[in-house]
């Protein structure tokens, strides 16, 4: 069927040539002469875009527009006048039109506007398909050319943003040779963090900056430059953050904030929120947690949560670091909590610096595990990305970041771990002592193949707690899960394609460190 116009204009035989041009190229298009008949039209015709002229006598273009779009409000509508007035032009706008053309309008600046507008997905889809498939070969040398954090960092971002592309390509070969790209990457990059993530407790120019130190060298390097400018730091801890979730909050940062850095750091081992948040709190690895504060470190095998002292382990980075400076800290994780700290907000006035957790996205990685519901809203990245964007746009942490925009402070926004979403069980065994965990386990006597995880038999090596003298850690690559052989089919059933944090991936240990200064 051939797209169908509809064109409103008090001059519209004056158009014949525009119109004999249009039939040419293969699009039907019924002409009236006023609002009310292009109302009327409307009524019981399907058309694909309107073309509405502004000055028509009766009804003008701005009130035909207004009408339309009460009852059909998806209609791309293209606004044609004489005048240049940025009154018009603010008003169209604000009712949304799809385009808004001068005349006099020429027939290939017409032919444009139906083609961005009719096809502009499936041009931008095509164009995106052909580029993905030149720049193939090109993505695969740079994979080879990967030598150090900061070179999977780059890629991983090159990753994310041909997944963005590609979103509305529905070629099911192309969407499966990207997916085979990215599984790749992550082999390589399991590989790549299994050989060196001893090492990089030795920082030199090549090692990444772990989420235990970016307090002492962002964090607060950004609070005593704020202060010293009568300003105050907000730093926002939003749990479970992938850095692809990032990119869809991008822009919203963006309108209210200048964004002065922007930088990948790598999260810490195990990926999850007992050993990578406290981390970040204490400015200490877990076993220097357990060992200088053991009121403080809760044992894998306690029962309860596992971060109940982000506080007063922060109170102690600040008094090695920084002892003048004061803080306050909260914890979000209810609507109650929020509110709790919008009802503060005025204290926040008596301290130089305010440390907010914020734990949605990781609850809603856990909900999705959980609920039918949830896994279905979020039933791909794509899909847990929009959850997230959503969640956001409706959440009080966007009032907050408005608040802190408009007191004119700054915010370091960072995170302790990813997720991912895991497809391949792996059978490991352990005794009652090991640690529940899909993707890392903690135990005495673990058996597993060697090429399936990354084994670390001296827990020390990587800074971690040795509860018992033959205690090893092992860690799940890219996608896999562990799942003991007792009920194996139930609990691969159970959390298959769910998504999870506590081992070596991407998704998991490529994170986003942003330093914001109000606009």
């Amino acid at each position: 069927m051939n797209p169908r116009i509809l064109w409103a204009d008090d001059e519209i035989d004056h158009l014949k040539s525009h119109l004999l041009f249009l039939e040419s190229k293969g699009y039907d298009v019924t002409t009236v002469t006023n609002g009310y008949d292009a109302i009327e039209i409307l009524v019981d015709n399907f058309f694909d875009i309107v073309f509405l002229d502004e000055n028509m006598p009766g009804l003008t273009g701005l009130e035909t527009l207004e009408r339309i779009k009460e009852t059909n409000a998806e209609l791309p509508v293209v606004m044609i006048t004489k005048s240049e007035e940025e009154m018009i032009m603010e008003e169209a706008i604000g009712q949304k039109i799809s385009d808004y053309l001068i005349k006099p309008v020429n027939p290939n600046q017409i032919l444009l506007t139906l083609r961005k507008n009719l096809e502009g997905r499936q041009l931008s889809s095509k164009k995106s398909f052909d580029s993905y498939r030149q720049n193939f070969a090109k993505l695969s040398m740079d994979l080879s050319a990967c030598r150090d954090f900061a070179d999977y960092a780059e890629y991983y971002k090159k990753l994310l943003m041909w997944e963005s592309k590609l979103e509305d390509v529905t070629d099911a070969g192309i969407k499966e040779i990207w997916v085979s790209q990215c599984k790749e990457a992550n082999q390589q990059f399991c590989k790549f963090v299994s050989k060196n993530y001893v090492d990089w407790f030795q920082p030199d120019d090549e090692t990444p900056l772990l989420v235990h130190r970016i307090f002492q060298e962002r964090v607060l390097p950004k609070a005593i430059e704020a202060k010293k400018a009568g300003k105050k730091l907000y730093w926002l801890v939003i749990d479970n953050l992938r850095y692809d979730q990032w990119m869809t909050l991008r822009s919203s940062f963006a309108e209210l904030f200048q964004i002065t850095q922007e930088e990948t750091v790598s999260s810490i081992l195990p990926t999850a929120t007992h050993y990578a948040r406290n981390a970040c709190f204490a400015g200490l690895m877990p076993s220097e947690i357990k060992k200088k504060h053991p009121q403080y470190w809760i044992d894998e095998d306690a029962q309860g949560s596992k971060n109940k002292f982000e506080d007063e382990l922060l109170g102690l980075q600040l008094k090695r670091l920084a002892p003048d400076m004061s803080y306050k800290y909260y914890k979000v994780t209810s609507a109650d909590s929020a509110g709790k700290v919008m009802d503060s907000w005025h204290s926040h006035k008596e301290v130089d610096m305010v440390a907010l957790v914020y734990n949605f996205v990781d609850m809603l990685s856990h909900a999705r595990t959980d609920m039918e519901v949830i896994k279905e809203l979020a039933k791909d990245e794509g899909a847990y990305r929009s959850l997230t964007k959503s969640w956001f746009t409706h959440s009080p942490l966007k009032e907050f970041v408005r608040k802190i925009a408009a007191q004119g402070d700054a915010i370091v926004i960072s995170t302790d771990h990813g997720s991912v979403r895991v497809k391949n069980p792996i059978k490991v065994v352990g005794d009652r002592e090991t640690s529940t965990n899909l993707r890392y386990k903690q135990g005495r006597n673990l058996s597993f193949k060697d090429k399936e995880v990354f084994a670390v038999h001296n827990p020390d090596d990587i800074y971690l707690p040795k509860p018992n003298v033959s205690t090893s850690y092992i860690f799940s690559y890219s996608n896999d899960f562990m799942v003991y052989p007792n009920n194996y089919n139930k609990y691969v059933h159970m959390y298959e394609d769910t998504f999870q944090h506590g081992g070596v991936s991407l998704e998991e240990m490529i994170l986003p460190l942003i330093c914001l200064d109000a606009k």
